[in-house]
């Protein structure tokens, strides 16, 4: 297990996941990228803890994801699974175990103050938070993505799931963009990943 871990965490989180790992009997699967989500956790039906967490996540992403998702089976043992997936007791557990991962020798200096706030009431998906988000995305092996928030206004883009959008203007903290196909109008926040597509982009 740890020579996985080695391959996916930063390298001072190894040893305090693997004993968290090993604590709560965590059986933990890497998977193949899923969009719509970086991990999941599932009590299956023999009582095993399963813990899948995205291969194609930036070390810093991956550890924050996979604590995420070990703070659910840590606070449905301790309160009970009659609690909300994303209430108070997940909030402060995931809380108190990302606490010594928070510090220098774990994340650069740069991502430090936004985890810091972040923690303060963390949120189903670091996603939501934008800012976060965006400086995590800096240590991804991702080259081909990039943010809406990034695209000049006008910009053609394609989502995961092959629909088309033309990037249109900011309202408060989202923006307006029109579906090729249909014309209806939809909101997207500022770190949505999406693929620029080059094609209709015209030289001036």
């Amino acid at each position: 297990m740890d020579g996985i871990l080695q391959k996916y965490l930063p390298e001072r989180a190894i040893d305090p996941c693997l004993e968290l790992i090993k604590t709560y009997q965590v059986h933990l699967k890497v998977v193949n990228e899923r969009v719509t989500r970086h991990g999941d956790y599932r009590l299956l039906p023999g009582g095993a803890h399963q813990i899948t967490v995205n291969a194609t996540l930036n070390p810093y992403r991956f550890l924050i994801t996979l604590i995420h998702e070990i703070a659910h089976l840590v606070a449905f043992e301790t309160y009970g699974r009659h609690i909300k997936p994303h209430g108070k007791e997940w909030k402060n557990t995931f809380q108190n175990l990302m606490l010594p991962f928070i510090r220098p020798a774990v994340f650069p200096s740069s991502l430090l103050p936004l985890l810091a706030k972040h923690f303060r009431n963390p949120k189903a998906s670091s996603g939501t938070d934008a800012k976060l988000a965006i400086a995590l995305k800096h240590y991804d092996p991702h080259a081909d993505r990039t943010f809406v928030y990034e695209l000049p206004f006008g910009s053609i883009f394609r989502l995961y799931n092959g629909r088309i959008f033309k990037k249109g203007n900011r309202k408060v903290k989202r923006y307006e963009c029109v579906e090729v196909k249909t014309g209806r109008l939809y909101l997207f926040q500022p770190n949505a990943e999406v693929e620029l597509l080059k094609e209709f982009i015209h030289e001036k």
